[in-house]
């Protein structure tokens, strides 16, 4: 993602600290761009606490020491949301991602509150989907049942390994016989949810990685989310790197995973993404298709298109830093329009990473640009056997897929 800078206080997207209102009008201004129609919106939904911070997560998450302040970040949330409304105004949303941190911490009333807050202030697409993260961990069948009730209607589930080795290795809070029944509830409780796989493990074999893979298929989840441990900056692992499966072994692992998910239905629809028919993540398409989403709650991003710009913003992230500036009424630490000469990047950094590609009138409909902008980029990644192209369709290649980071790089360039 292109760096967000702090607003100079002479740009227009600076009006957010006049109030909401004033801002949505400087957003309508005229600008650098011609969008024909809005794409379609999400809303995310951040909270930002855990019970332990797992030595590989650089997401904003915080562990609970003494409990959290349930209630306070509720209001918050509603305020956050109240004080955003001018700038999506008669926009429906389309879908809802509830994430973290462990939402599942959220008490069932809680997670009742918030989304009867969100129903009184936005209106919801008929066939909305709402997601929810959880940890295993935390898992407890009457609340689960209870969030189903408040609206929730599909789940994903950090579940990570099946082996308990594995897990303790991760930092993870719960064990292989607590993964297992975090799945059987969801089962019994949610039509559509996603178990949340890693693999390349600390010390894990092949065979180990395989049966993690064959137990999860073995339940028939809707969807797999299937991630490649990587060491991430500033975390406790790139501080004090473990044992990690080398490269051809990870290679093997991608290989296996192929296989097994093919011929248990699956279509490996994005990098990390499989799903059966008609269970795609429609929150992380849209993302994907770089469509639009409000961000609120501690550490939250948004992208928001108006006719004639496209804008980003950051909220506070620690939690009670957002807490006091909430208060104040002025959540958001960073906003910024993106630049039309970063706006072709931004758009194929999340597009090639849809294994079926894009057609090539959705740059225009979501940047405000004639594809022309990026015309040299398709050229070399073509010449390079790294994207295919015709009238009608824009898609990585093999090649493109297994060297994604290398293809990516070719729209930073002017």
């Amino acid at each position: 993602m292109i760096p967000i800078k702090p607003v100079p206080s002479q740009a227009p997207a600076g009006a957010a600290a006049s109030g909401p209102a004033q801002a949505a009008l400087a957003f309508l201004k005229p600008g650098s761009l011609q969008l024909t129609a809005l794409p379609p919106l999400s809303l995310y939904v951040h909270f930002p606490w855990c019970v332990r911070k797992c030595p590989y997560c650089d997401f904003n998450s915080h562990e609970v020491k003494d409990g959290f302040p349930e209630q306070q970040y509720l209001d918050a949330l509603r305020a956050d949301l109240e004080q955003s409304l001018p700038l999506i105004w008669g926009r429906k949303i389309t879908t809802i991602f509830i994430g973290g941190g462990t939402p599942s911490l959220l008490s069932a009333a809680g997670l009742d509150r918030l989304l009867s807050d969100l129903r009184t202030l936005l209106p919801f697409d008929s066939d909305i989907e709402i997601t929810m993260e959880a940890n295993p961990g935390t898992f407890e069948a009457d609340k689960f049942r209870a969030y189903r009730d408040s609206g929730i209607n599909r789940l994903s589930i950090g579940i990570q390994s099946f082996n308990s080795h594995h897990l303790q290795a991760l930092g993870r809070i719960h064990d292989g016989g607590q993964a297992l029944k975090a799945v059987e509830i969801a089962q019994a409780n949610f039509d559509n949810f996603n178990l949340d796989l890693m693999y390349a493990l600390p010390n894990q074999t092949l065979e180990e990685a395989r049966t993690d893979i064959a137990t999860a298929i073995g339940f028939a989840p809707p969807h797999l989310s299937l991630y490649h441990l990587t060491l991430e900056p500033n975390t406790l692992f790139a501080k004090f790197p473990p044992p990690v499966p080398d490269d051809d072994t990870s290679a093997d692992m991608q290989d296996m995973i192929a296989e097994l998910t093919t011929a248990g239905g699956y279509t490996n629809y994005e990098v990390s993404a499989y799903a059966r028919p008609q269970r795609r993540a429609r929150h992380n398409l849209n993302y994907w298709r770089f469509g639009d989403y409000l961000g609120i709650g501690a550490g939250a991003h948004s992208k928001l298109s108006f006719p004639h710009r496209i804008v980003r913003q950051m909220r506070y992230k620690h939690p009670q830093t957002y807490l006091q500036q909430m208060q104040a009424g002025s959540p958001i630490q960073e906003e910024a329009e993106i630049g039309r000469d970063a706006l072709g990047f931004e758009f194929m950094l999340n597009a090639l990473r849809l294994t079926e590609g894009f057609p090539p009138n959705l740059f225009a409909e979501r940047t405000g640009m004639g594809l022309n902008q990026i015309e040299k980029q398709l050229d070399l990644a073509e010449k390079k056997g790294m994207l295919y192209r015709d009238h009608a369709l824009i898609r990585p290649t093999d090649l493109g897929r297994r060297f994604l980071n290398d293809l990516q790089e070719i729209f930073l360039s002017d």
